[in-house]
Parts: structure tokens; sequence; C-alpha cells
């Protein structure tokens, strides 16, 4: 019983005292209720003294509030056994705090995977021309996430696209290695820039850039290989990222040998102020085709910068960011270089409302034809769930008309992961 005890006891005793009427109190029942109070007085004397013995003890370990009961309670239990010669070591064992026996096997909650699903739907205007194909599902994606054991964790995205099913990703990854190492094996999109790792659906446009279409594939830069990344700092903080993969892109790019591709990814970060960071990136991609003589060598810059004030996060935010591809493809050790980039910004207007604008430039790999788009687009983030999109396109090729393009997109998603950003 605790000091907190004895208090509640003798306020009980003083209130019953109190509140009985002076006709109902019996000599009796007063000497019972001034017995009790002596008895609660002679415990906290008794508690008081049991204390300051066990505090002079030689090497005695100061009380900890949150144990304070249970040693008072064992002080007792000591005194008594004493008094009585009763057995002190079993007395302790009945105090001290119960075994705790905790297993190591997982629920059937823990070894469900995250599942998420996201659908991409279009609709299309475009002049000049005759309508056609003016609804579009341009993709729905299934996702699956979970950790593997205390190691490793697993990524699978399963796409439907065009009544096609494929694995969009489908990896497992290792962090913690030494070296502060991840390791991934898989098939994954690649670190190829800053774009080129998103999903479809999380773009800041309907499409991926003009560039990145045209050099490394229409769906952007997927390979099923091996991927090392390490982050350190020193003046800023630095990603570097390694990636040993036999790439999908395989027939435009590599001539579709099936032979190795090499990539390695250089990505370095800088927090300006409390409200801007920037970073900038480069990147160096390579793959060959013994049977046609062919060299396909790919290089990157990308660049990004944004402004998000601290307060103001839910409700202001400038980006600005741009990459410049230059593509070259040798035939017997002669070929040529194409260049493509694109610079977009987006602003948000308010919590829901982000405005958006892009401008690409393309040299076609073939013949060096030049492609200009600018794109404006207007973003409602309805929910974390759903997002819809207005776009405009105007597109123009060297040597023919130019063509507008009015596009809607729809963008919903279910489950714990919504839409997913690197």
């Amino acid at each position: 019983m605790t000091r907190h005890h004895y208090a509640v006891v003798a306020a009980l005793a003083a209130g019953l005292a109190w509140a009985a009427p002076a006709s109902a109190q019996q000599p009796a029942e007063q000497r019972r209720v001034d017995s009790l109070v002596a008895e609660v007085r002679a415990l906290k004397a008794r508690l008081d003294s049991l204390r300051a013995q066990v505090a002079r003890a030689p090497g005695a370990a100061p009380v900890r509030r949150d144990t304070a009961a249970t040693d008072e309670l064992a002080a007792l239990r000591a005194a008594a056994a004493t008094a009585t010669g009763a057995d002190t070591a079993r007395i302790r064992g009945d105090t001290a705090m119960p075994t705790k026996f905790v297993g190591r096997e997982r629920s059937q909650p823990q070894l469900n995977p995250e599942i998420s699903a996201t659908g991409d739907v279009r609709a299309y205007g475009t002049t000049p021309g005759v309508q056609r194909d003016n609804f579009d599902a341009r993709e729905f994606e299934v996702g699956f996430q979970s950790p593997l054991d205390p190691y490793s964790s697993t990524k699978i995205f399963v796409s439907f696209e065009n009544g096609n099913v494929s694995i969009e990703e489908g990896y497992a990854y290792w962090t913690g290695l030494p070296g502060h190492i991840r390791f991934d094996i898989g098939k994954f999109r690649q670190q190829f820039g800053e774009l080129n790792r998103w999903h479809l659906h999380a773009l800041p446009e309907t499409e991926y850039p003009l560039a990145l279409r045209t050099y490394l594939g229409e769906d952007g830069l997927a390979g099923t290989g091996i991927s090392l990344y390490h982050a350190f700092g020193g003046l800023g903080v630095h990603e570097l990222t390694a990636q040993l993969t036999r790439s999908a892109s395989d027939v435009e790019l590599f001539g579709g040998g099936g032979r190795p591709t090499y990539l390695v990814h250089l990505l370095n970060f800088w927090q300006l102020t409390r409200s801007t960071y920037m970073q900038l990136g480069g990147t160096a991609l390579y793959g060959t085709d013994p049977d046609a003589s062919l060299r396909t060598k790919v290089g990157g810059v990308d660049f990004r910068f944004t402004w998000r004030p601290p307060a103001q996060a839910l409700y202001r935010e400038w980006t600005f960011r741009g990459e410049l591809f230059a593509l070259r493809k040798e035939y017997s050790g002669g070929g040529t270089t194409r260049l493509g980039w694109y610079a977009g910004t987006t602003y948000k207007l308010g919590q829901r409302w982000i405005a958006g604008a892009s401008y690409d430039y393309v040299e076609d790999p073939l013949f060096g034809v030049i492609t200009r788009q600018l794109i404006p687009s207007l973003t409602l983030w309805q929910s974390e769930w759903v997002e819809l999109r207005a776009q405009y396109t105007w597109a123009k090729t060297a040597g023919l008309d130019a063509t507008n393009q009015f596009a809607l997109q729809a963008v919903w998603a279910i489950g714990p992961h919504k839409h997913e950003t690197y």
C-alpha cells in the first residue's frame, strides 16, 4: 500500500466522520474511527522509516518513480517476513516483475501485402483532322508492396494497358547493407534523369516529355537487372546509382542484341534556404549490339529548383525543372549526335489547383528533323485519391503543319499508396 493509498483511506475516514450527523455518532463508532486513523498514521511512519533505511543501505540504487509502488510493497513484505521468519527469497520472487515471452511469428494481417490500384483515363480532341480514338483507358495499375523480412522488401506493379498485361516493375531490395548501400534486383524503371523514374499517372503532365519518349522509348527506360544505390554527404547531399540491366527499350536503343547495358546516375542536392532547394544530376547510359556493330551512348543532365515555404506548403509551391538529352548511335565507329530537351514549371495556386507549362525541343534520331511542343495545363488535386487535369498541346514538326490537342485526364487511386513520385 503506497502513501497515496494511505492518504485516500485517511481522507475517506475523515470524510465519514465529518459527514455523519451528530446524533448518529455513537461513542463506539467514534473510537473505531479514531483507531483506524491511528493505524494509518502508524503505517505511514513505518513506511517512512523503511524508506530511510533503504536509502542509507550501502550501494543502494535510487528508487525510480515508475517502480516506487513495487519497491514499497516489497519492503513491507520483507519487513513482515523478517518479523515472522518467513522465506524472503520466495517473497522477493513473488513481487518481481513477470517474465515476458515474445514470439517472432507474424500474424495473418502482416503476411498480406499492401495492395493499391490506380486508374488513368483520358479524353482527346485534335485539330486539324478527323476526330477518332477520342477516349482512351490509358492504364490501370495494381501495386503490391510488402516487407519480406527484417532485411528486404518488395514492390510489384502490374499494368493493364491497351488490352495488354505487363509487369511494369517487380523487384526486391535490401537496405542497411555494409557501406549504407541499397541493392535492388528485378525489373524496375531506371534512374535516368528525374521523370523517367516516375510512374505515368504521377507525372505533372499527361505524358512523359517528348525528348524522353523519343530517345528512351514511348514508355521511358526500364530494364531487368541489378541496381546499387549509395547516398553520402559533403557540401550538400549526393546520391550515386549504378545499374546493370537488359533494357526493355532494347530494340529502339541497342538494336535488339540482348546484351547488358550500363547506367550511372549522380544526383546532387542542396538546401539553399528553409524554403528553397535545388538539385542537379547527370546520367550516362551505354549499350552495344555486336551483330550490327552498334554502340549506343546516351547522356543526360537534369535540374530542379523548388520553392516551398514551410508555413504555406499546402497552398504555395513553385517548381522549375528541365532535362537535356544527347543520343549518339555509332555504326562501325561513325554516327551523329542528336539533342533534345525540355523545361517545365508548376505553380500551386491554392490547396487544390496547380498551373503548369512546359516546352519541348527534339531532334529526330534518324534524320534530325526538329519537333517543338508547348503544353500549358491546369490540374485539380481534388484529394489524395482523385486528380483531374485539363491540358492543351501545340506541336510543330519542321515541314508539317502545327497540330492542336485538347486533353482531359482523370486519375484515381485506392489503397495505401496513391500517386507515387520519386
